[in-house]
């Protein structure tokens, strides 16, 4: 999914999240919404994979409040820069709700919000997209900043460094070598990302629900993995 449609199925999703909370839906009873969140070794087809999950599940979850949506780094900073996400939500939460995330980011981060004031925004920007459910949301951290909310669905997707490397090789046209250096930087950074604002190993399958080897599933039959057990969460959530 080209970037311009990402962004304008991002401003459908929130232009239905809004009319909802409008009408009260925050603060009263309503079907509760699973969300997903993916974190992927680079190559490892997370974006091919999540694209085909919003297609599965468009077409099978018929409970879904508003349009199933991706977000990505690039498009949940785009909400949160130029569309304000938290503070269009925090206004429609009850005072002991603001004051329960309040909390929930402090005991998360273990320093005052100011301190790591960008790092914050960015999680609790996704924290409200996950709340609302309908979402698939792609890296930064989101399976740690979510991992309380009982109707999530955490996946990690892997795969050997030959085969990613051949996946990077024909998803962004580049050279053996030049897929190979992207490859490892990608993953480093994730790692440290991880380390170095969760204390964490992104490596951990005990922080994920599913973990997928993508050697051995191909993209689709990893979206439908998923997209069941997405719609199974609903019936069962996490206690």
């Amino acid at each position: 999914m080209g970037s311009d449609k990402l962004l304008n199925a991002g401003l459908s999703y929130m232009a239905c999240q809004i009319k909802f909370a409008k009408n009260g839906g925050l603060k009263g009873k309503s079907v509760p919404q699973p969300f997903v969140t993916i974190s992927r070794q680079a190559g490892a087809g997370g974006l091919t994979i999540g694209n085909a999950l919003i297609d599965y599940l468009q077409k099978n979850d018929k409970l879904a409040r508003c349009a199933w949506t991706l977000f990505d780094r690039t498009l949940v900073e785009v909400f949160l820069q130029e569309h304000h996400l938290p503070q269009q939500f925090e206004k429609y939460m009850t005072e002991d709700k603001q004051s329960q995330l309040q909390a929930f980011f402090e005991e998360l981060f273990d320093l005052h919000p100011s301190e790591w004031a960008l790092v914050h925004k960015m999680s609790e920007t996704i924290y409200h997209l996950a709340e609302m459910g309908n979402v698939l949301i792609v890296g930064r951290g989101a399976n740690m900043i979510t991992r309380k909310m009982p109707y999530g669905v955490h996946v990690r997707l892997t795969g050997s460094l030959a085969q990613r490397i051949k996946h990077i090789q024909a998803y962004a046209k580049m050279n053996h070598d030049g897929a190979e250096e992207f490859v490892r930087k990608e993953d480093k950074g994730r790692r440290a990302y991880l380390r170095d604002h969760f204390g964490e190993d992104i490596d951990n399958p005990l922080l994920y629900d599913l973990v997928i080897n993508t050697d051995q599933i191909n993209y689709q039959e990893a979206a439908c993995l998923i997209g069941n057990l997405v719609l199974r969460r609903r019936e069962c959530p996490r206690a």
